[in-house]
């Protein structure tokens, strides 16, 4: 599947569904709501997007506990779950998706080395996103340079929220 048709059958999915899907990003910057936004009519799936770069902006926006990014660091399961959550709770969405992880090319250490995302979906089954009743993150690693580790990262997050969604609705 390429990447257009990724997004576009997140999108389908989405609006078949009537839900909306609000992202909450670090290692992407912006790249995964600039993928969602580049089809037209994804007002109709897509509310926001939050980039929290900093550990402050993931506890001050998103309520990531400061003990788990203390305990387990920004780029960690933890982590990702609880953005992932925090943007669903934020916006009210029924889905909430986030990256963190390490696109270098510096910041990789033995644990956690360059190419290293963890993706996290929530889903709330409330109509106004409160408390998320299904969370994941996976943990990937991928090869290659900055701009292409945060595309690989992009596309690994488009395609778990697809598969997500699709679990859903079976």
């Amino acid at each position: 599947m390429t990447d257009t048709s990724l997004v576009e059958r997140v999108g389908d999915r989405l609006r078949e569904t009537g839900a909306m899907v609000a992202v909450a990003e670090s290692s992407t910057g912006g790249l995964v709501c600039s993928r969602l936004t580049d089809v037209p009519g994804s007002s109709e799936y897509f509310d926001r997007g939050v980039v929290s770069y900093s550990n402050a902006a993931k506890v001050e926006v998103l309520g990531v506990a400061s003990a788990t990014l203390d305990e387990h660091g920004a780029v960690s399961e933890p982590t990702a779950r609880e953005m992932a959550v925090g943007v669903c709770e934020l916006a009210g969405t029924a889905w909430g998706v986030s990256t963190t992880g390490v696109a270098g090319p510096g910041g990789g250490t033995p644990r956690t080395p360059v190419g290293t995302v963890y993706i996290g979906v929530a889903h709330s089954d409330r109509d106004d996103g409160d408390t998320a009743s299904v969370v994941t993150a996976d943990r990937y690693e991928f090869d290659g340079s900055r701009g292409e580790c945060k595309h690989k990262f992009t596309r690994q997050a488009l395609t778990d929220l697809l598969a997500a969604i699709d679990e859903r609705a079976d």
